[in-house]
This record gives C-alpha cells, structure tokens and sequence, in this order.
C-alpha cells in the first residue's frame, strides 16, 4: 500500500471514531428527537466507514 493510501485510511480511521464518539453523545439526548436521530446515523456512518477501511485493507 502506497504512503497516500495509508494516510487516507489513517483519515478515514480517525473520522469514524470522532464520528462514533459524537454520535453517542448526540444519542444520549434523550429529550431531543431529532439529536437522538443525528447521533443514530451518526454511528452508523461510523461502523460503515470502519467497514469500508477494513474492505479496502484486506
């Protein structure tokens, strides 16, 4: 894998877990609705984007 390869995926990385942690915490807004939703889809971008990384790497 070439060093733009890996520095991309590195991004990538980092991305999904700053997307699952803001995910969470916009899901734990119980009385919000809509925040509940976004920090939802959040995390499922999250675990898409780590499924992809994975994809690409194997």
């Amino acid at each position: 894998m070439s060093g733009t390869a890996a520095a991309l995926l590195s991004i990538a990385m980092l991305a999904a877990f700053l997307l699952g942690a803001a995910g969470i915490q916009q899901a734990r807004k119980k009385e919000d609705r809509v925040a509940r939703q976004r920090g939802l889809l959040m995390i499922a971008m999250a675990i898409i984007l780590v499924a992809n990384v994975l994809i690409w790497t194997l």
